[in-house]
C-alpha cells in the first residue's frame, strides 16, 4: 500500500512506507461503525466534515474557527503536520467565500506560529494540492498542509528503508500545538 492510498501525503513519493504504532487503532475505531448499527456514526458529508463532527480530543482538532478549522494530519509527514481547511466541503479555492478564504489564510498563519513555537523548527512547508491530478488525497475538500522542517531532516530510515518514523503519538502533538496556539 502506498502512502497516498493509505491517505498519506502524496508528496511522500511512491513506495514510501510509514512505520505506524498501535496507538493509531483508537483513531481508526473512532471513525469506524460499531457492531450495533443503531449506534453507527453519521457517514454523510466529506471525510473532513465527518471528522469535524467528533470531539476535539478524538479528532485532534487543534483549533475551530467560525468557518475553518485546523486538525492534525492522521497520516503525518512528520510530527506537527496539520491541515487547515474550511468547515464545509469545498473542492476549489475559487468556490470559497471571501470570509472563508480570509479565515483560511489567518489560520494558516496561526498554524505556522504554533508549529514554530512548539517544535523550534528551522523552516515550515505550507502547501495546498487542488484536485487529484494536483496531488490532493482528499480532492472533494480542499486543505492546506502546514508542517515543520529542519535542515537535513531526511534520515537513514527514509533514505534507505523508504520508511518514515514518527517520534511522538498524535495526542502528544495535539497537546503541544494547542498549548502553542496563538490567542
Amino acid at each position: 500500500m502506498t502512502a497516498e492510498s493509505a491517505g498519506g501525503d502524496p508528496g511522500s513519493g511512491p513506495g514510501l512506507a510509514h512505520l505506524w504504532a498501535g496507538w493509531r487503532s483508537a483513531y481508526i475505531a473512532s471513525v469506524s461503525a460499531p457492531d450495533d448499527t443503531s449506534l453507527a456514526p453519521d457517514h454523510s458529508g466529506s471525510l473532513f466534515e465527518r471528522i469535524l463532527r467528533l470531539p476535539d480530543t478524538e479528532a485532534f482538532v487543534v483549533h475551530r474557527g467560525a468557518l475553518c478549522s485546523v486538525l492534525l494530519n492522521a497520516y503525518p509527514y512528520c510530527s506537527g503536520h496539520v491541515l487547515v481547511l474550511p468547515n464545509r466541503a469545498v473542492a476549489d479555492l475559487e468556490l470559497l467565500s471571501a470570509d472563508e478564504l480570509s479565515e483560511l489564510g489567518v489560520l494558516t498563519r496561526d498554524a505556522v506560529v504554533a508549529i514554530k513555537a512548539a517544535y523550534r523548527c528551522e523552516g515550515v512547508n505550507v502547501g495546498t494540492n487542488l484536485g487529484r491530478a494536483g496531488g490532493a488525497g482528499v480532492p472533494d475538500h480542499l486543505h492546506t498542509h502546514v508542517l515543520p522542517r529542519w535542515a537535513g531532516d531526511t534520515n537513514f530510515m527514509t533514505s534507505v528503508a523508504l520508511t518514515r518514523v514518527l517520534p511522538e503519538p498524535l495526542d502528544e502533538t495535539w497537546r503541544k500545538l494547542t498549548a502553542a496556539w496563538p490567542t
